[in-house]
């Protein structure tokens, strides 16, 4: 079913007449892959398509069917030909820097956190120990700003997230908007 329904909306990519933006939906560029996922880079990708607008969907695990294989490398190529005209030649290299770069970002931004009084003041009240802090970090753009979507895992209903923060590294603030 998953590999008919992927089948399905790169067929409909692919015979699209309006202008070719390559898979852009929902205000994303869509990056379809298969094979084992680099450690460690799902995070970083995830954590970064905010401000790139670029989501990765895998559409297959390690063995895939050929022709599948062939759609799938069309429509990332016409995608990224797409995000070359927007972002310019070497945005790939930009990328992966982001990528790369993401980790301490995020160490940044739980510096800025765990020393924010308004921030330890609602971990209290979500019973969280400040050393236990399961958060999501999207990095929003290039000026420092990031949201930080804090979880707890021990809640027993199905909705986890407590409350959402936006943190700005190089200002040291931090806002709650949830």
């Amino acid at each position: 079913m998953k590999v008919f329904c992927s089948l399905f909306i790169m067929m409909a990519i692919l015979f699209s007449c309006k202008k070719d933006e390559g898979s852009y939906h929902g205000g994303y560029y869509w990056i379809y892959g298969y094979g084992l996922p680099v450690m460690g880079a799902q995070e970083a990708m995830d954590g970064i398509s905010e401000k790139w607008k670029i989501k990765h969907y895998s559409v297959a695990g390690c063995m895939i069917d050929p022709e599948q294989e062939k759609m799938v490398n069309a429509a990332n190529k016409r995608t990224y030909a797409a995000l070359e005209q927007k972002y310019g030649k070497g945005w790939q290299a930009l990328y992966r820097k982001d990528m790369d770069d993401f980790a301490m970002k995020t160490v940044d931004v739980m510096d800025v956190l765990i020393t924010n009084a308004l921030f330890r003041s609602e971990l209290k009240k979500h019973y969280i120990e400040i050393y236990n802090v399961d958060r999501e970090v999207l990095e929003l753009n290039n000026n420092g700003d990031f949201r930080v979507i804090v979880y707890n895992q021990d809640l027993k209903y199905e909705n986890k997230e407590c409350f959402r923060l936006v943190v700005n590294t190089k200002n040291r603030t931090v806002n709650i908007i949830q």
